[in-house]
């Protein structure tokens, strides 16, 4: 079996950009924040990715607060309960902030 059996044919792609896209990549080499175009590339799509990972892991958060909502797992807050949970959470992320403050 041939190493080009088992993987696939890799090629090269080729992307287009506008001249403003372009303008902005030599910017960024003419000042060393970046040393290649393939660089810009690279960033670009691990931005890509990242903001893909968040929108899944968003849809699955809204999919399981339907599924609490769906099956009763919710509590209501009416006008005299809401200051208290407003309170409530005002002590814990004081008790966070503190906690970050002592590490």
């Amino acid at each position: 079996m041939t190493l080009g059996a088992v993987l696939p044919t890799l090629r090269a792609m080729e992307v287009q950009l506008t001249p403003d896209q372009k303008a902005f990549v030599r910017q960024a080499i003419e000042s060393g924040r970046l040393h290649r175009e393939e660089d810009a590339v690279r960033e670009a799509l691990a931005l890509w990715e990242e903001r893909e990972r968040n929108r899944v892991e968003l849809h699955l958060a809204l999919d399981e607060a339907e599924a609490d909502l769906e099956a009763g797992n919710y509590t209501d807050y009416t006008d005299e309960t809401l200051p208290l949970l407003a309170e409530e959470l005002k002590r814990e992320a004081r008790a966070l902030r503190d906690e970050e403050q002592r590490s």
